[in-house]
């Protein structure tokens, strides 16, 4: 019989406590060894107990979950699921988690805490089940934010002309999707586009209320601009696109032009809204083989299939490889579907990338 996932819970909240480790002891392969009212607390229990998974609230007494969480990671690399309640300050903070290392996160009702983390349950072990797996790296240095230095302006990286691309076709378009873990492997692609990259279409999955501080935190390190889809929005060059929560992505074309199609309506695909599938089986129509595709981190297979048909209509594709993961499902269905062109380490898809573009005959002579 396998292991059970061991798991402590750390929240301030008794009831919050109570109810998660009654979750966790319901399921047959996981169970609560611990909780803990706050961080001190939980350190020595992590020490006597060795988790395999620590679900971890942000708002604590006597340390913030955001100041243990970098000490977790800097000290003794762990699982760590985010427990956070769904704020517009708890969303920036949630994004400030995954970005020191946290696998993911649950949004945690404000109001009927009993009733809503009832509802959340099934999502709840899931994702802890996903962190014990995941490859999980140690930080050697907290991650500078434009919040840490003060202003968006002095967070972007400087770029030199080198790494400019030139006058590059509009009809070019990058399409990027991700799930667990993907919100760093993305800013590791976009934080090395030039600010004349051609347009980027990406799907993360991720809930409402929190795809806004995500794409504000990416345009605040970026030379090209970030922001959320909006529907019917002209796609430009320079500029990358989020999926907004809670709401299917899509491409079209108007005239010469790429849009976005952004719909509230329509129903999930492979259970995710936004869904992976939908953007790349759009782009595969629209965009062809002037399309690169990028497949990032991720649980599941959620387009996996829609890349095959993105390949199959000449686009060129990129997978993320499976030491670079955090989880290597969404890659690794990728890559069985025979989507792939090239399995590379994160660090190296953005570089490869670009040196496509330039070789591109679309590119014209440097402006």
């Amino acid at each position: 019989m396998n292991r059970k996932t061991r798991v402590i819970v750390v929240d301030d909240s008794a009831l919050v406590r109570s109810l998660l480790a009654e979750i966790i002891n319901r399921q047959p392969d996981m169970e609560c060894i611990g909780t803990a009212n706050d961080p001190l607390v939980a350190r020595e229990m992590i020490r006597e107990l060795n988790p395999d998974v620590i679900t971890l609230d942000i708002e604590m007494p006597k340390m913030d979950g955001i100041d243990f969480l970098g000490r977790i990671m800097r000290l003794r690399p762990m699982p760590v699921l985010m427990i956070s309640t769904l704020t517009e300050r708890g969303a920036e903070i949630t994004m400030r988690a995954l970005e020191l290392g946290a696998v993911d996160f649950v949004s945690k009702p404000r109001v009927g805490v009993a009733n809503g983390l009832s509802q959340l349950s099934t999502e709840i072990v899931d994702k802890i089940r996903i962190a014990a797996s995941a490859h999980v790296h140690r930080m050697v240095k907290p991650a500078a934010t434009a919040t840490d230095t003060g202003t968006a302006a002095t967070a972007r990286p400087a770029f030199s002309s080198a790494t400019l691309l030139g006058k590059l076709s509009t009809e070019k378009l990058i399409a990027i999707g991700a799930s667990t873990g993907g919100t760093e492997a993305i800013k590791e692609v976009l934080t090395n586009m030039p600010a004349d990259a051609p347009a980027i279409v990406i799907t993360q999955h991720m809930p409402p209320g929190f795809t806004t501080s995500f794409a504000a935190r990416l345009d605040s390190l970026c030379q090209i601009t970030v922001k959320e889809a909006s529907n019917g929005e002209r796609l430009l060059p320079g500029h990358a696109y989020i999926a907004p929560g809670g709401k299917q992505f899509a491409i079209s074309r108007s005239g010469a032009n790429y849009v976005a199609v952004v719909d509230e309506q329509a129903p999930p695909v492979n259970r995710h809204k936004p869904s992976v599938e939908v953007l790349f089986k759009s782009v595969a129509q629209f965009a062809g083989r002037n399309a690169t595709g990028v497949m990032l981190t991720g649980m599941g297979a959620d387009g996996a299939a829609a890349m095959r048909e993105m390949k199959d209509a000449g686009s060129y594709n990129y997978v993320q490889d499976e030491a670079s993961c955090i989880v290597f499902g969404m890659p690794r269905e990728a890559i069985a579907h025979g989507a792939a062109d090239e399995v590379l380490p994160l660090t190296q898809i953005a570089p490869a990338l670009l040196t496509k573009l330039r070789a591109s005959p679309d590119v014209r002579h440097r402006i």
